[in-house]
């Protein structure tokens, strides 16, 4: 009997930590408040990695907005790539995660300059 409630309890800790997830830093003893950082690899342009650091509330019904994004290049960018991804000036959403259990949600979205030939992407 012991044996199974610590598989179903292991199991139930595995289950709330996300593939995508690199970091975890608390924000201190007293709070559920943490700092998730996660990878996401442009699906499109994959030679481009981006890192997202956002606080997670665990018992609130919405996570707060504050957050940061960091990209890098880590791979080849081709032009058949940059062929593939909406130009106009609002660009694309790339990426979308619920914050709350109502409206608010977390989008990542790639523009792209054309004069600088540079990637952009914006939280």
């Amino acid at each position: 009997m012991k044996s199974i409630l610590f598989i179903v309890g292991f199991s139930l800790l595995l289950s709330g930590c996300s593939d995508d997830e690199v970091g975890d830093v608390s924000l201190g003893f007293l709070t559920t408040k943490d700092i998730k950082i996660s990878v996401l690899v442009d699906p499109i342009v994959t030679g481009v990695t981006c890192h997202l650091a956002n606080i997670e509330a665990d018992l609130d019904f919405a996570d707060p907005s504050d957050g940061s994004i960091a990209c890098r290049q880590t791979g080849a960018i081709t032009a058949a790539m940059i062929n593939q991804i909406d130009k106009s000036k609002s660009g694309e959403v790339v990426f979308k995660k619920s914050k709350s259990i109502l409206f608010k949600s977390l989008k990542i979205r790639r523009i792209y300059d054309a004069s600088s030939q540079t990637l952009m992407y914006l939280s």
